[in-house]
Formats: C-alpha cells, sequence, structure tokens
C-alpha cells in the first residue's frame, strides 16, 4: 500500500520531476557536470522568470540604488529570455520552456512581495545574488560541456553578462 500511495504521489507530482535527479539534487554543480540540455532550459527560464518578475517588483519598491539595478535587469533578462525562446521554437534546442516559475521561486517572489522597506531591498538584494551565483554556475557548467552547439553558444555568450550582474548585486549589499 505505502509503494502504490509513493508511486502515485511521484506520479501526480510529475512536473516537480521533470529535472533530472543529479542537477535537482546538486550533484551536477557540485561535480561541475554539464546539466542535461532539457534541465538547462528550465533552469534558465525560470531564473529568467524570476529576476524579470522580482525586479518588476524592485523598480517600484526598492531604494534607488537597487531600481537601476533592477530595469537593467528586466533589459537584459528579457532579452535573454526571447533569445532562448526563439532557439526552442526555431527547433535549434529540443525542450520545452516552462511557463510558470517552480515552487521554490514562487515562494521567493511572494516572501518578496510580502517585505516592506529595508527589509525588501535586504531581501531583493540577496535574491539576486544567490540567483546570479546560481545562474553563472550553471551557464558556465553548460558552456564548457553542454551537449547542443546552439545552446552552448548560448550559454558562453550570456555568461559574461551574468557575471556582470552577479558583481552589481554584490555592490548593492555594500
Amino acid at each position: 500500500m505505502r509503494k502504490l500511495i509513493l508511486v502515485s504521489a511521484m506520479l501526480l507530482a510529475g512536473p516537480a520531476f521533470a529535472q533530472s535527479v543529479p542537477e535537482r539534487t546538486g550533484v551536477n554543480s557540485t561535480l561541475g557536470i554539464a546539466p542535461k540540455t532539457e534541465d538547462f532550459v528550465k533552469q534558465a527560464a525560470i531564473s529568467d522568470m524570476f529576476e524579470i518578475e522580482s525586479s518588476k517588483l524592485a523598480a517600484q519598491r526598492a531604494d534607488a540604488k537597487s531600481k537601476s539595478f533592477a530595469a537593467k535587469l528586466v533589459k537584459d533578462h528579457t532579452a535573454t529570455s526571447t533569445e532562448l525562446k526563439a532557439l526552442v521554437k526555431g527547433g535549434k534546442v529540443k525542450a520545452e520552456i516552462p511557463a510558470a516559475l517552480d515552487n521554490a521561486h514562487k515562494s521567493k517572489l511572494d516572501s518578496l512581495k510580502a517585505a516592506q522597506g529595508g527589509d525588501f531591498d535586504k531581501m531583493y538584494d540577496e535574491n539576486q545574488i544567490e540567483a546570479h551565483q546560481n545562474a553563472v554556475n550553471l551557464f558556465e557548467r553548460y558552456a564548457n560541456g553542454g551537449d547542443n552547439p546552439a545552446l552552448k553558444a548560448f550559454a558562453s555568450k550570456h555568461l559574461p553578462h551574468l557575471k556582470e550582474h552577479l558583481k552589481m548585486a554584490e555592490e548593492l549589499k555594500k
């Protein structure tokens, strides 16, 4: 009976398990192994969505320094998202673009929406540092070892921008 319940729960949670186990658990990241194409696309798209949505919120509610950074992120990550979607729609990359944030990023966005004043600024800055550390790691791993040439070129092209964003996010915290 327990096995049946476990299998049923796993089937119902299909989207949560769409990412490979080594990528979802962080094993690939720890070992520096390139993600599967599908995992890269999913993580890159969700990262872009989170950074765009949180930055739109910051553009309205953050301090002046963060507002400027947020505007840059909205612009840059919208362009990255558009380019990634074009690679998938054009058939150069066989993967699906997620339509919404995963639960972890949705929870972070909800927490950010609830924060006010200095707490908002601090949370936004910390979220952006973490998001860009993860994105740099993801893009480096795919650029160095991914299996799709078009997507490797995409990762290589955008990696310097992500490193710049990370540096800018770290400066916000000072």
